[in-house]
């Protein structure tokens, strides 16, 4: 825990003109903003998304805005069991120009095999170090807790776990992104230590109109212990934004060995005030 509170405070006492490299002309202003000193709108940089793909952006929400993103609903298929997620919720808000808050709540889960309940809920922050606001890559840091806040039926442990993820935009061409991830999860185990997980994802989206884009990916998960297994998974989605502010979503994630699931379909949104 100390890791995640030192990684957090490191960030964000360093000021502005640490940044001075990546700003110019009006840029510059956006650095007066702050949460109680909202960012225009004529400012404010082009939504970006954690969603739908599992590999998270390094732009972060403008100063002093709310941005919601939400499944409406999440279907988990694997080996004939069915799993159901309704509303899984990541609340973003604008802190300063370069850092926002999330709170992830993991809706309510129909697990097939134990019943139903609320997952857990996690707390992150993502601090962008350079590209946030003009260049062709992009690059954050996001330290985060998962606290254990889910009931019995839904719960892998009953311990507070968290990590830090490295995510990578690069923008290839006026269509097309290409987005990389590098996560380490420290989990507990069922003997109650703690071991390091390590995900590596890498996605390319493409905007095949000014409204609608899509996406495919890859995500390969490393098991920090002996028991754990390697999981793959290939992943493609598709996005229709028919506002600046607004964003449906659908897609799916599937299992490319035998220890992820088969499928994962889902549909969703992201909003930002």
């Amino acid at each position: 825990m100390r890791l995640f509170t030192f990684t957090a405070a490191s960030f964000l006492v360093l000021s502005p003109s640490a940044f001075a490299g990546q700003k110019s002309g009006p840029i510059e202003d956006k650095w007066q903003y702050d949460l109680f000193n909202p960012t225009p709108a004529t400012l404010m940089r082009e939504m970006s998304t954690d969603r739908p793909d599992q590999t998270e952006s390094p732009y972060t929400v403008d100063a002093g805005h709310i941005q919601i993103e939400m499944d409406f609903v999440n279907w988990t298929h694997d080996r004939g069991r069915n799993d159901f997620a309704w509303a899984n919720t990541n609340l973003k808000i604008g802190l300063l120009n370069n850092v926002d808050l999330q709170l992830v709540l993991n809706g309510f889960n129909f697990i097939d095999s134990s019943g139903s309940g609320w997952g857990d809920f996690e707390t992150r922050l993502k601090i962008n170090l350079w590209g946030n606001d003009g260049g062709r890559t992009a690059f954050a840091v996001m330290p985060f807790v998962r606290w254990p806040t889910a009931g019995d039926t839904v719960r892998d442990n009953d311990s507070v776990e968290g990590g830090i993820i490295f995510p990578v935009g690069i923008r290839l061409n006026d269509g097309v992104s290409l987005g990389i991830m590098y996560e380490i999860d420290f989990n507990n185990d069922s003997v109650g230590a703690y071991h390091a997980d390590h995900v590596v994802t890498a996605t390319v989206s493409f905007d095949l109109t000014e409204k609608v884009g899509m996406y495919v990916e890859g995500v390969a998960s490393f098991p920090g212990k002996s028991a754990g297994e390697f999981v793959g998974q290939a992943d493609i989605g598709w996005t229709y934004s028919p506002t600046e502010n607004l964003q449906f979503d659908i897609g799916a994630n599937f299992g490319i060995t035998d220890s992820a699931p088969d499928a994962t379909p889902f549909v969703g949104f992201s909003i930002r005030f």
